[in-house]
């Protein structure tokens, strides 16, 4: 696939997208089967403040997905969040990634965000290229976890 091969549809996800989003999600590092990923999508998909797109072939296969969502603080303006973002390996650097960021940038601006925000780990440096390449500046923080 050419950079601007625009076959590629940018779409809204569905719920019958469940088996070639986990396989993407296990590409991301992330496995999930199917059956487990699907009540999530159900919780998901139907949410206004949340949207998952798919860069689909002609053929129906999935090349990859973004999750991006809407942040309300107390302190700031809406801002935007990118919850994931993964191209098959196969479809790297084909312009799928870019398309689906452009997505999903369109989609937070169209939902009054000031800025849209990722955060990757510091071991993809291939990652972290593309998104300076698109645009993103790095902001430094630290990611706290603690399990519930």
């Amino acid at each position: 696939m050419s950079n601007d091969d625009k076959s590629v549809t940018i779409r809204l996800a569905s719920q019958g997208d469940a088996e070639q989003l986990a396989h993407l999600c296990e590409q991301l590092g992330y496995p999930v089967s199917a059956e487990h990923l699907s009540p999530r999508l159900a919780n998901l998909l139907p949410q206004s403040d949340h949207a998952l797109f798919v860069a689909e072939r002609p053929d129906g296969h999935l090349l990859g997905w973004v999750h991006v969502y809407r942040c309300f603080l107390v302190h700031t303006d809406p801002e935007a969040q990118i919850g994931g973002l993964v191209v098959d390996a196969a479809a790297r650097r084909s312009g799928a990634g870019h398309r689906l960021m452009q997505a999903a940038e369109q989609w937070a601006r169209e939902q009054g965000c000031w800025a849209i925000y990722l955060r990757s780990h510091v071991s993809r440096a291939d990652a972290h290229q593309f998104y300076h390449k698109i645009g993103y500046d790095i902001v430094t923080s630290s990611v706290f976890c603690k399990p519930l």
